[in-house]
């Protein structure tokens, strides 16, 4: 962790960590109990745990600069395609996804809310299984945000069913996941992959 994530944990703000409780405790337990394919997901686990430990409001945009997210990956049954969102903010191709809200009962759930709102598929629910993790850095107009620490879920959706572009994207289109957008091919390609061996397909 920086030595801004660090500072933050002499400030906590009580009213957020108790509202975000229930959210940090189901974190804590998903990730505790979660089996990590290899060590490189090993590590960022363990740094995961050791990130909620350290901060009780470590699962909220309004806690620290990095905090955790939780994003949905909508794959096509046969496991060939995908259905992506360019991000207004980012001007890139991702998976859906974004902050944990108060209302949400927990981190499946807030990935399941993403994938619903940013596709505008009422249908989409993710598998209650981790898929991957993944931790980066923010850069552009992304506010006190710094760093987000992704715990990312896979949900199967017919490739019939049309999608919503909604406020957050410029757009939202299905792609081959052998041709995927230029700029996060490479962490998309792992994503689908891990996706992919998760829900068997």
């Amino acid at each position: 962790m920086t030595g801004e994530i660090d500072a933050h944990a002499g400030s906590v703000d009580a009213a957020v960590a108790h509202a975000f409780a229930h959210l940090h405790a189901d974190a804590t337990t998903a990730l505790a109990t979660w089996q990590a394919p290899d060590a490189t997901q090993e590590r960022l686990r363990t740094a995961y745990l050791d990130h909620l430990q350290r901060h009780p409001d470590g699962v909220a945009k309004a806690g620290p600069p990095a905090h955790l997210t939780a994003s949905c990956l909508v794959i096509s049954p046969d496991g060939t395609e995908v259905l992506l969102t360019h991000h207004r903010r980012a001007k890139q191709w991702f998976q859906f996804g974004g902050h944990l809200e108060v209302g949400d009962s927990r981190l499946c759930a807030a990935a399941q809310r993403e994938g619903r709102e940013e596709s505008g598929i009422a249908s989409v629910t993710p598998e209650p299984l981790i898929v991957q993790l993944n931790r980066h850095a923010l850069r552009g107009d992304f506010g006190r945000c710094r760093e987000h620490l992704d715990v990312r879920f896979a949900a199967v959706v017919d490739r019939e069913v049309v999608p919503e572009t909604s406020e957050e994207s410029l757009d939202v289109a299905w792609w081959p996941t052998e041709g995927l957008p230029e700029g996060t091919r490479t962490e998309l390609t792992a994503l689908v992959g891990a996706a992919r061996r998760a829900l068997r397909l």
